[in-house]
């Protein structure tokens, strides 16, 4: 007979600690990875084990709990609530397979080819700005090169004036953290204001695209069509705030916890530094398995469901740790290594699983592996120059601070 879940003895993680990041993080899920596939949170359970995370990304039983979060905070009324009614991530069923099938064809790897040259343009403009005369020289990597170089990315893929990329990076930064409890409640008001603010841009970039077409995203998104059905602009609107929120401060953190991992490993940079062209697409997805900035994922149960003998009360909140996933049928998974054979590790889970895995994973991918690429090329060697300063691991887990110097390398 399965054991009702609230009857198992289950050890505990408290996710919302402020302090739980960094090798304490690694320590912490490594020791709860040891206790068993199954642990306790404030909110619900965590699930630690591969196949299980599998099965609650995928399961039809489960839904993102994006309207349990706005029940939870009282969101009834205004641009919040419409964004969380509205999000493809909240959607389900036949209503998220239309918009799925209609925006898809424009994020498919070759689809995303295209942009690839807009990319190595912006990471020469940073470029030229971070590095000076000397051959010697040291940046904070967040702000000055991992924050500008997706935002710039972003805008060109929407359409948007270059201008406008700063605008376009903290109404990203802003909305994005609706998904981080503490902060909604008490940033509320401005998480508010950055949504409408972006409802009035889009709205306004959306004519424009209409009465000028380009090469862009919006574009494509107002032509396109399937068996006849077209996007509602309230539907085009909200894509395309979807594709910002999930594009600009999650691409930022992955790259810049990437470039610490390299730099906290000086043969690694060295490996890479040999072989861009070949090793930064295994770099690139090393760091997606080793250090995902979405190391949990929400779903909430609509229904009861028995799995592995145990029996899950309708309305459970289950956390999905892309983190622990990650390393199960990974040898020696603990280890950061670019050079690890791919074909001997299983496919990370960061970008989720099942119908709602990540609209903008080729993009995301395309934008670091060209990053790699490009610093690797220039940069001889590379060291961290002081702490890094993490954030917390609720939301998209990023660096507030990475402090870098690294060796130019020669021109020739």
């Amino acid at each position: 007979m399965p054991t009702p879940l609230t009857a198992l003895d289950l050890p505990s993680l408290d996710y919302t600690d402020a302090a739980l990041h960094g090798p304490r993080f690694h320590a912490t899920m490594a020791e709860l990875r040891a206790h068993g596939w199954l642990a306790n949170t404030p909110l619900g359970v965590v699930v630690l084990e591969r196949e299980a995370a599998s099965f609650f990304l995928r399961t039809r039983s489960a839904e993102f709990p994006g309207m349990k979060i706005a029940e939870l905070f009282a969101v009834e009324e205004g641009p919040l609530l419409e964004e969380m009614r509205r999000n493809i991530l909240h959607l389900n069923g036949a209503q998220h397979a239309r918009l799925r099938g209609l925006v898809n064809p424009a994020f498919t790897p070759r689809a995303v080819e295209r942009w690839r040259p807009a990319m190595r343009a912006f990471l020469a403009s940073v470029w030229d700005e971070v590095v000076g005369s000397d051959r010697s020289s040291a940046c904070e990597f967040v702000g000055a090169f991992a924050k500008p170089y997706p935002s710039l990315t972003i805008a060109t893929v929407m359409g948007a004036p270059l201008d406008d990329a700063p605008r376009l990076h903290e109404w990203s930064n802003w909305i994005q953290r609706q998904f981080d409890p503490p902060v909604l409640m008490a940033e509320r008001a401005r998480i508010e204001r950055a949504v409408a603010e972006f409802y009035d841009y889009a709205g306004a970039l959306l004519e424009a695209r209409r009465a000028d077409p380009g090469d862009d995203l919006i574009s494509q998104l107002i032509a396109a069509e399937q068996d006849g059905d077209r996007l509602s602009d309230v539907e085009l609107v909200n894509l395309v705030l979807n594709v910002l929120i999930g594009g600009v401060d999650t691409t930022q953190s992955q790259l810049a916890h990437t470039l610490r991992l390299l730099a906290e490993r000086p043969s690694q940079w060295a490996a890479l530094r040999a072989d861009p062209a070949g090793l930064a697409g295994a770099a690139v997805e090393e760091a997606l398995r080793y250090e995902p900035i979405t190391p949990f994922t929400a779903r909430i149960l609509v229904e009861e469901v028995e799995y592995r003998d145990v029996t899950f009360p309708r309305d459970t909140v289950v956390l999905v740790s892309s983190f622990a996933a990650n390393r199960d049928d990974v040898p020696d998974g603990d280890r950061f290594d670019i050079t690890r054979d791919g074909d001997a590790a299983p496919r990370p889970l960061t970008f989720g699983a099942g119908v709602h895995y990540c609209l903008g994973a080729n993009l995301a991918r395309a934008e670091l592996q060209e990053a790699l690429t490009f610093l690797a090329e220039r940069i001889e060697t590379l060291a961290l120059d002081g702490e890094p300063r993490f954030e917390g691991v609720q939301g998209v887990y990023g660096l507030a601070a990475l402090p870098l110097r690294f060796t130019v390398a020669d021109a020739g």
